[in-house]
């Protein structure tokens, strides 16, 4: 690593290549993220996450603080101004050193005609920020931290539950554990943590789940590197569970990537020593890879297929799967506490164009299935559009499908069809899971 670059700037970089570029957040931070002291890795993050789960309230002052808005070549230094506001708002840091050093950034993005501009507006902030607050608070948007048009569709949706989902939305996502049982036991794992110190507790409901009190660094989990362990939520390790996967079985992962349930899918059988085959399938091969480096991390063994879940000619001449777990491409609005950035990144059109692909995905996988087989489709959206609205018109559309009820830890039986979990229900992200059997007759 070269001279570590004010963390801060660095913080601005990943929020401008949000906002400017449409980068996802988890991309842009690991571009920068070797570019600052390992120490200074932790307040990166908080930065960066915090400006995108508030970035509704902090863009409104920005707004109030400037005179005319920023062109958008120097959109670094607005979120500098972010970076800089999220700190005085919401963080331990002292005002001065949140100043200063907020200040300097601009010497860092080469912009020092903005070092005036940026310690006016936050010392401004400073002085009357109570007023500000007041006024910004106000602003639907401010007081849901959501866009309009996501607001809108969730009160449609859940109007009783509208003010929990957007409380939920903005807090902080437990670390969940999926414990490797093909190698040791939940309970076996949970001591060698509490000899770590790390203090951790059994998620209900699942059988391999494990929450800790606190997020801790990978690295320091026992046995991570050996493949004893993974992070993934607790609703995502449903999956696995409800496809069920029985000796002798062949399983297609329909949307693999990166792997997580891919590899609980495995791990599963292993531990109930059932021998089944597992094809993980994605379009992108850099993905694959991905995939791949975590199964070889587990000790686990997959057949890597990259092709199109949407153009059946490109994996049509493969047998027939017996199960087929569908996590297909979503809004991801179930996961906005996780992924703050998707509030900025998603727009109200996407979500057609999500459920039209969903339901080819549907429609095309289901000819893979064999009669008697079953099918799981999963999402992390809380929006109805892409659940059970698609769940009802898959069903009318395939008549030799059948619903099966589903037994969850959490959530509630959709009338259309599949179970909602709610983010935070459970202490879960948001999770939505249909599965669907094929007549065999």
């Amino acid at each position: 690593m070269g001279k570590a670059i004010n963390v801060r700037t660095q913080a601005a970089r990943c929020i401008a290549a949000v906002l400017g570029k449409g980068e996802s957040l988890t991309n842009a931070l690991e571009s920068v993220r070797d570019k600052v002291n390992p120490r200074d890795t932790g307040l990166l993050y908080e930065m960066c996450f915090g400006v995108m789960r508030h970035y509704y309230r902090l863009d409104a002052l920005t707004g109030k603080l400037l005179s005319k808005r920023l062109k958008p070549r120097d959109r670094d230094v607005y979120a500098l101004i972010l970076v800089g506001l999220y700190q005085l708002n919401y963080m331990r840091v002292p005002n001065h050193a949140a100043l200063n050093e907020t200040v300097q950034g601009t010497r860092d993005l080469s912009k020092q005609w903005a070092r005036g501009l940026v310690n006016a507006i936050l010392r401004n902030y400073l002085r009357d920020s109570e007023r500000l607050l007041n006024e910004v608070g106000a602003l639907p948007q401010v007081e849901h931290e959501l866009p309009d048009w996501l607001s809108a569709r969730l009160k449609k949706a859940w109007s009783e539950s509208f003010t929990t989902i957007c409380t939920t939305s903005q807090s902080h996502p437990p670390m969940s554990l999926r414990v490797n049982l093909g190698k040791t036991g939940r309970d076996d794992y949970l001591c060698e943590l509490e000899k770590a110190e790390i203090d951790a507790s059994a998620i209900d409901g699942t059988e391999a789940g494990i929450q800790l009190e606190s997020a801790v660094n990978v690295e320091t989990l026992p046995g991570f590197a050996g493949g004893a362990v993974s992070v993934q939520d607790a609703a995502a390790q449903l999956a696995s569970q409800l496809l069920d996967a029985d000796e002798g079985e062949r399983v297609l992962d329909a949307c693999a990537a990166p792997g997580g349930k891919t590899a609980a899918i495995l791990e599963r059988a292993k531990a109930q020593e059932k021998n089944i085959q597992v094809v993980a399938l994605d379009n992108n091969e850099q993905r694959l890879e991905r995939v791949d480096e975590n199964l070889q991390r587990l000790g686990l063994t997959a057949e890597l297929m990259c092709a199109d879940a949407t153009d059946p000619a490109s994996f049509a001449d493969s047998e027939l799967f017996d199960r087929i777990l569908l996590d297909a491409p979503c809004s991801a609005t179930g996961v906005i506490r996780r992924h703050p950035d998707i509030k900025l990144l998603r727009r109200d059109s996407d979500i057609a164009l999500l459920v039209a692909i969903q339901a080819k995905m549907l429609d095309i996988l289901w000819e893979r299935l064999r009669p008697g087989g079953k099918l799981l489709y999963a999402t992390c959206s809380i929006l109805p559009d892409e659940n059970s609205d698609q769940v009802s018109a898959f069903l009318k559309r395939h008549t030799d499908a059948e619903q099966q009820e589903l037994d969850l830890p959490a959530g509630v039986s959709q009338p259309h069809g599949g179970v909602q979990i709610m983010p935070g229900e459970k202490d879960m992200d948001g999770f939505f899971y249909a599965l669907l059997s094929k007549r065999s007759d």
